[in-house]
This record gives structure tokens, C-alpha cells and sequence, in this order.
């Protein structure tokens, strides 16, 4: 079981050490294999540079609850608010399906399990993630967070999907993984 505390590191340790944990939201998910760090002091890119919005607020309170918005109008996209600073949060970008792997492809149609999670709004629509979980605390119900017992091995790399500060290797991958959205490198 992970509390809140977990949540309270610096943001980029916390989206490194997410990769590899299981998360399930009402039984339906699978093992972190892509995250992305957003830093509001340094980062261009962060939803929450320009300070508190009536969007971001989620952001700027406590580590541990759940920042979802609407990408490009198209699709949900869920951010874990973590770090040492407010306006700090870290996108989940790809999950490797493990638990409840049918009600994911109910969701999302006929796709392929590599593609099932692989991508920020695919991972939403497979998990039934939407703006009513939008500053829900992740350490309680429907959240489950598994922590393996083994080292993960990850990969930096350069964030995507951005046009500002995507020089930051903010972006982690598990090592070997086919679940991503993108390779690194």
C-alpha cells in the first residue's frame, strides 16, 4: 500500500520511481511503463508555469491526488501531483496491461494489447479514468498501487509530445519494454 508521503519526493525521482509499480483504478491496470516530470519552476511545459488556475489548482495542493485534464479537447490525460514544491506532477503516459485486460479492450475496441495503454489518452480511456477523478486522492479507493519486489531497470530520455523545455530527460521507460507510446533514443 503506498500513502500520500510517497507521493512527497522531488518530481523527477518520483516519475523514475513509478515505473515498475502496478497501478489499478477499481481493479483495471497494469505496471507503469512511461512517465514524464513537469517541474513548474523550470519547465516551460508544465500546465502550471503560469501559476494557480482554476485547471492547475489540483497541482499546486498537496502530493498524492490525482491532476486529470483534456488534451487537445480529444482525449483525458492522468498526472500523479508529487514533488518536494507545489505545481509539481508527473504524467502517466503508458501502462502494460495486466489486470482486467477484457474491460480495457470493452473500452478502447479492438486493438492490440501492446497498443491497449500505449499513450496518455489511451491509457485514460482503458483505465475509465475522466475529470470526475480530477483531485481525487490516489491513496485511497479506486486506487491500488503494487510495488514490485525487484529493482526495475529504467531509461532516461527527453520528454515528447511538448514544443517547450523538451530538452529536460524527464521521460522514463522500463527497460525493454514494448508497452510504450515511444522508444527512448
Amino acid at each position: 500500500m503506498i500513502d500520500r508521503a510517497f507521493f512527497g519526493v522531488d518530481v523527477v525521482s518520483l516519475a523514475r520511481r513509478l515505473v515498475g509499480i502496478t497501478l489499478l483504478v477499481d481493479g483495471v491496470g497494469g505496471v507503469i511503463v512511461e512517465t514524464e516530470a513537469y517541474h513548474r519552476y523550470d519547465d516551460a511545459a508544465a500546465h502550471s508555469a503560469r501559476g494557480v488556475t482554476p485547471r492547475t489548482r489540483v497541482m499546486f495542493g498537496p502530493p498524492g491526488h490525482l491532476y486529470v485534464y483534456r488534451s487537445y479537447g480529444l482525449h483525458w490525460c492522468m498526472n500523479v501531483v508529487g514533488g518536494t514544491l507545489p505545481g509539481c506532477a508527473v504524467l502517466l503516459r503508458a501502462i502494460q496491461p495486466t489486470h482486467a485486460v477484457g474491460q480495457m479492450h470493452e473500452r478502447r475496441g479492438k486493438v492490440t494489447s501492446r497498443l491497449l495503454c500505449a499513450g496518455p489518452g489511451r491509457l485514460t480511456q482503458a483505465l475509465g479514468v475522466n475529470i470526475s477523478h480530477n483531485g481525487a486522492d490516489l491513496s485511497l479507493p479506486p486506487f491500488t498501487w503494487i510495488i514490485p519486489h525487484r529493482a526495475t531497470a529504467v531509461i532516461a530520455g527527453p520528454r515528447i509530445g511538448i514544443t517547450k523545455d523538451v530538452h529536460h530527460p524527464w521521460r522514463f521507460t522500463l527497460a525493454g519494454s514494448s508497452f510504450v507510446s515511444r522508444r527512448v533514443g
